[in-house]
């Protein structure tokens, strides 16, 4: 599962077939149902279009995509969420974020060793004391068309957008953030534990808000746009980092 998710982060586009030929070069002696059922596991999808040849016969309803040629102009406009895989020494974890997408924010994150529901409620129900966002968009995934996840929102306020099948391309804001956690602080730290891998990412998403220059946003920092007044920035960094 941990080359799995080496392959996945540097090539999103490999499907089973290419993923099982890759991990036979790489000397493992697997066969294409067991790296079905693990890609399954840890909820990955190659991001190129398919077509939806598999019928949905749960009872959880399903949103279209909304923000094809949508212009983000401005924070809350749209946040996006998603679930990553995140492998320590021994065993893993799961890591969902809220990242609004015009300041590249990580409005919160929850790390989980089961992909249940309840620790993307928690994220979610954290990421709304904050603000709220004018679209939500994520996957397909069971935790996101859940009646209680689904629930959280006012959608009065807040449109519910859901990528298409096989299109995680459609939320490529959130999977170039997990490149970047991946890269810059859970590959490197190699960490031992759930505890580690929770003050690690805390660690982590401090400086990625608020101390990373990105030079998509003019070499200023996600803190910096999504707060555009200098006073809340002010407070909203004592807070986090207190």
């Amino acid at each position: 599962m941990d080359r799995i998710d080496e392959i996945y982060t540097d090539m999103p586009y490999y499907g089973v077939r290419r993923m099982s030929k890759q991990l036979k070069r790489d000397g493992y002696k697997v066969g294409k149902k067991l790296v079905r059922r693990l890609m399954r596991e840890m909820s990955l999808e190659p991001i190129y279009p398919k077509p939806n040849l598999s019928q949905n016969h749960t009872q959880n309803p399903r949103y279209p995509y909304l923000l094809k040629g949508v212009i983000i102009d401005r924070p809350n406009q749209v946040w996006g969420t998603d679930i990553t895989y995140i492998k320590m020494r021994q065993g893993f974890v799961y890591l969902v974020a809220f990242l609004d997408w015009y300041s590249r924010y990580v409005v919160s994150w929850r790390i989980s060793t089961s992909l249940d529901t309840k620790f993307v409620i928690e994220a979610a129900e954290e990421a709304l004391r904050l603000a709220t966002p004018e679209i939500a968009n994520s996957d397909q995934g069971v935790q996101f068309t859940s009646r209680d996840y689904l629930n959280i929102w006012n959608q009065d306020i807040t449109q519910i957008s859901m990528d298409g099948r096989g299109r995680c391309m459609d939320n490529i804001f959130t999977e170039r953030l997990w490149r970047s956690v991946k890269y810059d602080d859970v590959y490197p730290n190699q960490y031992d534990c759930v505890i580690d891998v929770r003050d690690g990412l805390t660690k982590y998403f401090n400086i990625y808000n608020h101390r990373r220059l990105h030079q998509s946003l003019n070499y200023q920092t996600p803190a910096e746009v999504y707060f555009a007044k200098k006073g809340e920035l002010d407070l909203k960094s004592a807070e986090i980092l207190s």
